[in-house]
């Protein structure tokens, strides 16, 4: 995740623009001028408004010590430029470079409104930076011979089931890390934000319509999810113990874990920050535990930077191979194409295992990933091996574009002497495109100027039931009708939009402010039928009368 909404009337859906956004990482990872200018994978992705030019640049020369020196010695401006300009609270970065970390540092808050300062040790949520390391996490395994990143999943998940049962038996572990599946995009994330647990999700993926098997991308927190308890089980443990046993505890990530009771319990930890009307507020709490492999990590820089180092290094890590060399690099080679060129000069964008890969004009591998919590969190990883150079941004504020800023005026100052473009400048809009997605295309704050009236309150109250999202009741309080959802029976009120259409405010990480929900009614006049808008995404949304 994986694979950046906010709860008021304007918010954008979350989750589901983590494809968009990591092809945005893509974009910008190594990035110079020219780059950019040709790249048009990550802007496709999110629109065709007019986004802003940038100059033409020469390739980028090798690097040499003194280059990323250079570029080390101005991060400090990069970051409190980016800080100033944004206002978001906290940022955390560390450099690691031919296997020394060259930069490891925090700015600013942990929290607004307090004295607590972001350093080196703070505990940062991940978000979807936890996916590659996640494939880190199955490359040891498999390099244990535990597992095959080729297996099927249901050599380790027997009960393990997708629509189509030729898909079931065959779907691999790379397929789902590489998101090939078929699964829609973002397949079972309005289930987590309704409040179900991840057993609950991972069995209903069953019921998402695929596409064709292989032959189509689209992310998926919990597809790779799957693939990764799937592991966890191979290997006779959870995936929380999993993770601490191939990868923190070898490597002295001490600060870091895969579930979220550790991230809460932690005393110098970042809390997660939303800006409303020009001002930020930590006023969310996100537990991603349902997809932890994909979303649920949490680290700290200096942890973050041990497991660069492992990266960089071919999966050793201070002289010893924690992780098997070929396994891990099969998490680095494409497996999928994630977004195709759209002109003659565009890239090509590919997915690895848990990774973005793509390559520059000197066919040097640049490999990268950006994660976000719409409820306020924003990360990013950037890698050229060929050069053992990499860096890690964590922010705690929703993501616009700080982290993937940083990142790549880092890499672009360190291969050409200086940034080539405003990099925050360039990339805020796409940011802004990416994150306007999957909002109703009607505007419910603006009901007609001559509504058909609603019927009886009676019509519609009553118990629905839906295979994928479980039951429905709407009620009536008063005048009032509210529709009850999830195992936590979250209510949402029903405002009367036009004859039998309600809007409602949608919630949580996926909310994408007021969205439709549409009665059906029989013969009878009751309604039989109702189809909530938000929930329809891939065709699953209707709920049928059962009272």
């Amino acid at each position: 995740m994986e694979d950046m909404s906010r709860l008021d009337s304007a918010c954008p859906r979350s989750l589901r623009s983590a494809a968009a956004l990591s092809l945005v990482a893509a974009l910008a990872v190594g990035c110079t001028a020219a780059d950019a200018d040709t790249s048009v994978a990550g802007r496709a992705a999110v629109g065709t408004s007019p986004l802003p030019t940038v100059p033409p640049a020469q390739p980028p020369a090798q690097l040499t010590r003194t280059k990323v020196e250079t570029a080390v010695s101005r991060l400090d401006d990069v970051v409190r430029d980016a800080m100033q300009r944004t206002g978001v609270p906290g940022v955390a970065v560390g450099v690691v470079y031919d296997d020394k970390v060259m930069y490891l540092k925090g700015f600013g808050l942990r929290k607004v409104g307090t004295k607590d300062r972001v350093g080196a040790d703070t505990v940062f949520q991940l978000a979807s930076v936890s996916k590659p390391l996640a494939s880190t996490v199955v490359a040891a395994a498999a390099g244990e011979k535990t597992v095959g990143w080729d297996d099927p999943v249901v050599k380790y998940t027997p009960g393990f089931a997708l629509k189509d049962p030729w898909v079931s038996r065959h779907v691999t572990l790379a397929d789902l890390f590489s998101h090939r599946s078929g699964l829609p995009d973002h397949a079972g994330d309005l289930l987590e934000n309704l409040g179900y647990d991840r057993s609950y999700i991972l069995d209903h993926l069953r019921y998402e319509p695929l596409a064709p098997f292989r032959a189509h991308y689209a992310y998926t927190n919990f597809g790779l999810t799957e693939a990764a308890v799937a592991t966890a089980r191979a290997a006779g443990t959870n995936w929380e113990k999993l993770s601490a046993d191939k990868v923190y505890r070898p490597l002295g990530m001490d600060s870091s874990s895969s579930s979220f009771a550790d991230y809460e319990k932690a005393g110098n930890k970042a809390a997660l920050h939303v800006k409303t009307g020009g001002t930020w507020r930590a006023a969310y709490v996100r537990d991603p535990d349902a997809q932890s492999p994909a979303g649920g990590a949490s680290s700290t820089v200096r942890d973050m930077t041990k497991w660069l180092r492992l990266q960089l290094g071919n999966g050793k890590f201070e002289g010893r191979q924690v992780v098997d060399a070929d396994a891990l690099e099969q998490t680095h080679v494409p497996h999928m194409v994630s977004e195709p060129p759209h002109s003659p000069a565009g890239r090509t964008g590919f997915y690895g295992l848990g990774w973005n890969v793509s390559y520059d004009d000197q066919g040097r591998l640049k490999l990268g990933h950006s994660g976000g919590f719409a409820l306020g969190a924003a990360t990013n990883v950037a890698l050229l091996p060929s050069e053992k150079l990499g860096i890690v941004v964590l922010t705690n504020g929703e993501p616009i574009g700080v982290p993937e800023a940083i990142s790549t005026t880092f890499l672009d100052t360190a291969q050409t002497g200086g940034p080539t473009v405003d990099w925050l400048k360039f990339l805020g809009p796409i940011f802004q495109q990416a994150l306007q997605g999957e909002r109703s295309q009607v505007d419910y704050s603006k009901p007609p100027a001559s509504p058909a009236p609603a019927k009886a309150n009676s019509a519609y109250t009553g118990t629905y039931a839906n295979e994928y999202y479980g039951p429905m009741t709407v009620s009536a309080q008063g005048n009032e009708l509210t529709m009850q959802l999830g195992p936590k029976k979250q209510r949402f009120v029903l405002a009367h939009y036009d004859g039998d259409t309600f809007s409602y405010r949608t919630t949580g990480e996926m909310a994408v402010g007021l969205s439709g929900v549409t009665f059906t009614a029989d013969s009878s006049g009751r309604a039989a039928k109702v189809r909530v808008e938000d929930l329809d995404t891939s065709g699953l949304g209707t709920f049928t009368r059962k009272d």
